[in-house]
């Protein structure tokens, strides 16, 4: 059986980790995609009511070779960049 030392210790671990993890983390969209990793110079920009509606409709209409599409921007209803990697 546990002692109740190694359980309040145990709680505290992961207390700890469920309050810093959320607050550490960046959302993905606030990115550019990573340089030297395939990706191109911005190919344009358009406007989405969302980054979700941007990387849908990216994907959905990118040019044949395309492997993968990235929009950049702010969230909510804004423009964003748009790069693609081949």
């Amino acid at each position: 059986m546990k002692s109740w030392r190694s359980r309040i210790a145990t709680a505290l671990a992961v207390g700890a980790a469920a309050i810093t993890i959320p607050l550490t983390a960046s959302p993905a969209q606030a990115d550019p995609p990573p340089a030297g990793e395939g990706w191109g110079e911005p190919v344009g920009a358009e406007t989405y009511d969302s980054w979700s509606d941007c990387m849908y409709d990216q994907a959905v209409n990118a040019p044949a070779g395309v492997k993968d599409v990235w929009c950049d921007g702010d969230g909510g209803r804004d423009q964003y960049t748009v790069y693609y990697r081949y």
